[in-house]
């Protein structure tokens, strides 16, 4: 057989295996009932958003601004009355201090679709200057709709193509822990009271964000990377995922044969994508500097309320707002924000893996979170997703960081009166947390586990009952009107410091496993 041959019947050979392989994989998901599964847990998740979309949302009766909601409507209101080059630029029919569009341009083309929709069917809900403040049954329907239909169009398949590339190998687990793995996904209770109580499209950038890790599990880099930059350009809080996804392709990158090809190849997509999604605004260089300089609001200070950061946290000891002006606290900001998520990084270069890459994406959205400059209580948001994608691998950390995350937004929630909701969630967590049959790892191999010990968990959780009786019957003193928020803060603070500590340590024993492995296998 000529060399040529050997070569033609190899590559037939490697085509025929990829196809049976892949063939395995659904069928197996099939076997296990995996689409009737998806599809009976996705109805229980949309009933559960209908539920909680009939309570108040953020800012209901409370003018002159109202809240989130608002600015949403707003946005749909700006998109559909105004040429696409106004809708970021200050003017007689956009006043930018009455809830200016301040997200990527992805988010404005979405308020767009969104508002032709409550136009077609609500008009005076988005007029020009005289919807503003807009409050009726209708427009809070409509405006819930858009809101689950976001979810059913980009969250909920972007689950299901992650489930499909997570468990790609037949035999690895049973039906029970996928099913178990596709509820967490669909009811994770703070994402639903954030997008459908408060009011918010986290559904849109987080989905984007699961499509292009599912994708990237599946070896479709240049696929995945398109993904990511649209969740970038609907909202740039998805840059606490970057440092992963860039630690991770350019890991794989300087692996393969001609790894300067591969990188120019994934610059290429990238630069694309953007400029697709920016193209309107790239007449002049004026024109996308005042839509860049909408989505970096600095003049709102390092931390807005109480959130569970450092800022916030160690702002009772340290006023970092007296101290620092916006430019150096942005330096200082940025500083700790790399150095912290510098060492998850450069493991996934060293050594990419798909199950590195998931804790690259905890450990590195956990720095921004911690550090990063202007964050918000929603913004625990991205952390739990990754979290939620290991929480088989992980179940202590996943349960013991969910709890933490609902209470850092407790007064967010309570401020809202979602207060029904939050508590009825957190009883659907824990019992689906706790589901019979569901296949565990011993929490007591656990780092983080092992590092607070039995009698510290139950204190702790003790604790974080009591916050929440504290604050929902007492009064803080006069003096300390804002004594409870900071106590819920800085106790939520220490357990995300905790579990971001945990979290790197078995990030980096990933490659002291991936030794050991090589070594049994020299001995065999």
């Amino acid at each position: 057989m000529t060399n040529k041959t050997k070569k033609k019947h190899t590559t037939t050979s490697t085509t025929t295996y990829d196809d049976v392989n892949n063939d395995n994989i659904w069928s197996s998901l099939i076997h296990k009932g995996t689409p009737t599964t998806f599809t009976t847990i996705a109805l229980f998740a949309f009933l559960i958003r209908f539920l909680v979309a009939l309570y108040p949302y953020s800012g209901l009766g409370n003018p002159p601004k109202f809240g989130d909601f608002e600015a949403q409507r707003h946005w749909m209101e700006i998109t559909i009355n105004l040429p696409i080059r106004e809708w970021y630029r200050n003017g007689t029919n956009n006043d930018l201090s009455y809830w200016g569009l301040d997200y990527p341009p992805l988010t404005a083309y979405q308020s767009w679709i969104h508002g032709v929709l409550l136009r077609r069917f609500h008009p005076s809900s988005v007029s020009l200057f005289s919807s503003r403040g807009h409050e009726s049954y209708l427009g809070k329907q409509l405006m819930r709709w858009t809101v689950i239909s976001s979810d059913a169009l980009i969250f909920f398949p972007a689950v299901l193509y992650f489930i499909i590339a997570h468990y790609n190998q037949p035999s690895r687990s049973r039906k029970t822990d996928i099913a178990w793995h596709i509820t967490m996904l669909l009811l994770n209770p703070c994402l639903i009271l954030i997008d459908h109580g408060h009011f918010q499209y986290n559904c849109i950038s987080l989905g984007f964000t699961i499509a292009a890790v599912a994708a990237i599990l599946s070896g479709k880099d240049l696929v995945g990377s398109v993904l990511y930059c649209l969740a970038l350009n609907h909202k740039q809080m998805s840059t606490y995922f970057a440092p992963a996804f860039f630690g991770h392709l350019l890991g794989k990158c300087l692996r393969r044969e001609h790894p300067v090809l591969e990188v120019s190849k994934l610059g290429f997509v990238v630069l694309g994508t953007f400029a697709a999604v920016w193209w309107p605004y790239l007449y002049s260089t004026n024109s996308f500097l005042e839509v860049l300089s909408r989505l970096a609001p600095f003049e709102r200070g390092i931390f807005e309320d109480y959130v569970a950061n450092f800022w916030c946290a160690t702002s009772i000891l340290i006023k970092w707002k007296r101290l620092f002006t916006t430019g150096p606290l942005k330096l200082i900001s940025f500083s700790a924000t790399i150095i912290s998520c510098f060492p998850s990084m450069v493991q996934q270069i060293k050594s990419p893996s798909n199950k590195g890459f998931l804790y690259a994406l905890l450990n590195s959205s956990l720095s921004f979170y911690l550090f990063s400059f202007q964050v918000h209580e929603k913004s625990i948001l991205l952390p739990l997703l990754p979290a939620t994608m290991l929480a088989l691998e992980e179940p202590f950390i996943f349960k013991w960081f969910m709890k933490f995350a609902m209470l850092s937004m407790f007064p967010l929630i309570c401020r809202d009166g979602l207060i029904v909701p939050y508590f009825a969630l957190l009883a659907l967590f824990i019992l689906v947390l706790n589901t019979p049959g569901q296949r565990r790892v011993k929490e007591n191999n656990n780092y983080v586990y092992n590092y607070l010990g039995t009698t510290t968990i139950r204190l702790i959780l003790f604790c974080s009952l009591i916050l929440h009786i504290v604050y929902l019957t007492m009064q803080a003193p006069k003096k300390y009107p804002f004594l409870f928020e900071a106590m819920i803060m800085n106790l939520c603070f220490s357990q995300f410091v905790i579990v971001t500590i945990g979290c790197n340590v078995k990030q980096w024993m990933l490659n002291k496993n991936v030794k050991l492995d090589e070594i049994e296998k020299k001995h065999i």
